[in-house]
């Protein structure tokens, strides 16, 4: 009998970690990511492991965002020694992301880092590069690796039972399952057939909103022109930020808006993480490959990049319209953070929210409405125009979602993932209308039987 145990992202969006076990022998680990958001959320990374990683036999990391690969020092500090499996790609944007949120650590005094550079040298010894569509040989499975279209070198994986025994022949994994087509990378890659999958939820029971993000980001840009204003846009250092530099070139060369306009990239890891992107051109989409042939399609007039922090407050003292791209995503911290606090207050600046909001963020209130806010201690007011667009999400709607899995034929059990309860539960429901009734929504720490 093969178990899954769920020790992330089940009731929760961030943290993703399973364990599949096989007669209760060969574990197989699929992502060790962070939980992020409130602190109850948070604080979840120092609880003990519900898992020995010492016995496991490898890891399959689907892809390099925090909350899938945040916690992967912790397996090694608990003797974990075997091979983690990913893409290239995926492992220039590992380094990237687990140096930065050790930097980010360092600097914070309010809880202990839960690793070091020393502990991610040790996760970067263990590295094993696959490819996508090529299987290779882990323990009693073969293991497939296919483009899930979420960022550069993100993938879903394919476990297949090699001595099949108990009927659970084929177990699919999505991790993040993009918003296809995506701007920036190729289309989500689709599975034909398996027994047991697991799914992400995250945007169940939503649509996407059918704005032009471009015409959108046009919109914001030029009224900032007009007033001499601040457009703040808080961007995930990593597919979004490089979709947004990406739209502002083709805006700065058709016209569209000022090509004097400054727009700052105040994000080092943005700023490295597009470098990684620039390395990859065979995995860019059909169009982004096309204006790539031509011209960088992350440069432009008026980019102005921003890495030291002391550089990051001068661009207050930057007189006129300004554009400033800056992390993290949800505004739980990074620079984005005391951005708003200077510019929240002022009717004159202006607020695009373009991606995830977790709940218990700082994002989420804002995108929430809310008429005030907490910074720093300090309450400050929102007399800053908020606007969100869902358009530029890198993950599946519920109708994508929905289309993803109407692709694998024979799917006889479902745990969804990678989500909110509430979210979880309505995607449920759609599932069950689609005729699959074996449906799960694993809590934290659980441990669940595949049947069939």
């Amino acid at each position: 009998m093969k178990k899954i145990g769920f020790y992330g992202a089940a009731g929760t969006v961030t943290g993703s970690a399973y364990v599949l076990t096989r007669y209760d022998k060969d574990p197989v680990m699929v992502d060790m990511g962070m939980f992020q958001g409130p602190k109850e959320v948070a604080h979840l990374n120092y609880g003990e492991l519900a898992f020995d990683p010492s016995q496991l036999i490898g890891v399959l990391l689907t892809h390099a965002h925090l909350d899938h690969c945040g916690r992967l020092p912790l397996l090694t500090r608990a003797g974990f020694h075997k091979k983690i499996y990913m893409t290239q790609p995926t492992a220039d944007l590992l380094e990237l992301t687990l140096m930065d949120a050790a930097h980010i650590a360092a600097h914070d005094d309010t809880k202990e880092p839960l690793f070091t550079e020393q502990d991610i040298e040790q996760v970067l010894a263990l590295v094993e590069i696959v490819q996508y569509d090529q299987e290779f040989e882990l323990g009693p499975y073969s293991v497939l690796y296919k483009d899930s279209g979420h960022i550069m070198g993100s993938a879903s994986i394919q476990l297949k039972d090699n001595y099949n025994q108990d009927g659970v022949g084929t177990i699919v994994f999505s991790g993040d399952i993009g918003n296809f087509p995506q701007d920036l990378v190729q289309p989500t890659a689709f599975f034909n057939s398996a027994d047991v999958v697991l799914m992400e939820s995250t945007y169940g029971g939503r649509t996407h909103s059918h704005e032009n993000a471009s015409h959108v980001l046009q919109e914001e840009i030029n009224i900032i022109e007009k007033q001499d204003a601040a457009l703040l846009i808080p961007c995930f250092s990593i597919e979004r930020t490089q979709e947004v530099l990406h739209r502002l070139d083709h805006l700065k060369s058709t016209g569209k808006i000022h090509a004097g306009t400054p727009i700052f990239l105040d994000s080092p890891m943005a700023i490295k993480a597009t470098e990684i992107y620039k390395k990859y051109r065979s995995l860019y989409s059909k169009e982004l490959l096309q204006h790539s042939q031509h011209d960088d399609p992350f440069e432009f007039p008026g980019l102005r990049l921003v890495e030291k922090s002391d550089e990051s407050m001068k661009i207050h003292n930057t007189p006129g319209a300004k554009v400033i791209i800056a992390g993290s995503g949800m505004m739980t911290g990074g620079r984005i953070v005391q951005h708003a606090f200077h510019h929240l207050k002022r009717s004159t600046s202006r607020l695009l929210i373009i991606g995830y909001q977790g709940e218990g963020t700082l994002g989420r209130q804002l995108a929430d409405g809310a008429s005030e806010v907490e910074i720093n201690k300090q309450m400050v007011p929102v007399h800053a125009h908020v606007r969100v667009v869902t358009s530029m999400s890198a993950h599946a709607d519920e109708p994508k979602l929905l289309e993803w899995l109407k692709h694998i034929r024979d799917v006889r059990q479902l745990f969804l993932v990678h989500g909110d309860d509430e979210p979880r539960e309505q995607l449920k429901n759609k599932v069950i209308e689609l005729g699959l009734h074996n449906v799960r929504l694993p809590q934290l720490n659980e441990v669940h039987e595949l049947t069939v």
